[in-house]
C-alpha cells in the first residue's frame, strides 16, 4: 500500500465549487452581527462548572452548513470529518479537538427554534446576500440510484407514460447536474 501525505500538504489540488462557495461565504456573511443577535440569550460559561458551550461563531456556520447543503444532525458532523473546506470553513481543527456531534448540532438548532431566531438569521444572510447580488438556491437528489429495470416504459395498455425517462449508466450525472445545478 502506497503511503498517503499529510493534509495540507499535497502537491496537486484544486479549489472545488463547495470550497470556493465557502470563502465567498465567510468573506460576505456578517458572521459578527449574526453572533450579536444570538449571543444575548446564547450560554455562557457558568461559575458552577460545566462543560463550556462551543463557541457561537462556529455553531452559527455549522447552522449555516446544514441550510445550504441541505445536511441533517448527523450528515453536518460527518461532513464535518469528511470534508476540509467545511472544517475550515467551520474553524474545527480536528488536531485540536473533535467535530460538534449530531446531538450538539441538534440542541443548538433547536435553541434557536425556541427564541425564534432561525428564521431571523437565515432571513437577515438571505437579504444581506441579495444586496450583494447572490442568490442561494438548492435542489435535491433523493436516491440517484440506477437500477436494472426492463428497457420498455410501455405501460399496461401499451402506451408509454409520459413520466418514465431511461438512462444509461454514466450519462445520469450530467442529466442531474444540468437539472439541478450546483448543491455542494
Amino acid at each position: 500500500m502506497k503511503q498517503q501525505t499529510l493534509g495540507g500538504f499535497e502537491r496537486y489540488g484544486k479549489t472545488t465549487r463547495r470550497a470556493q462557495f465557502l470563502t465567498d461565504m465567510d468573506r460576505i456573511v456578517p458572521w459578527a452581527e449574526l453572533a450579536a443577535v444570538v449571543d444575548p440569550v446564547y450560554p455562557k460559561v457558568s461559575q458552577a462548572g460545566g462543560r463550556p458551550p462551543i463557541p457561537l461563531d462556529r455553531m452559527l456556520r455549522i447552522y449555516f452548513l446544514q441550510l445550504w447543503f441541505n445536511l441533517s444532525d448527523p450528515a453536518v458532523q460527518e461532513a464535518l470529518y469528511d470534508s476540509a473546506a467545511m472544517r475550515s470553513f467551520a474553524g474545527v481543527d480536528l488536531g485540536a479537538e473533535a467535530a460538534p456531534d449530531e446531538t450538539t448540532v441538534c440542541k443548538f438548532r433547536h435553541f434557536l427554534e425556541r427564541h425564534k431566531l432561525g428564521k431571523k438569521l437565515l432571513s437577515s444572510v438571505n437579504e444581506h446576500l441579495k444586496r450583494n447580488g447572490i442568490k442561494i438556491s438548492n435542489g435535491t437528489i433523493v436516491d440517484a440510484t440506477i437500477i436494472s429495470a426492463p428497457s420498455s416504459t410501455k405501460n399496461k395498455d401499451g402506451q408509454r407514460d409520459p413520466k418514465m425517462h431511461q438512462t444509461a449508466k454514466g450519462e445520469l450525472g450530467k442529466e442531474l447536474t444540468s437539472r439541478v445545478g450546483f448543491n455542494g
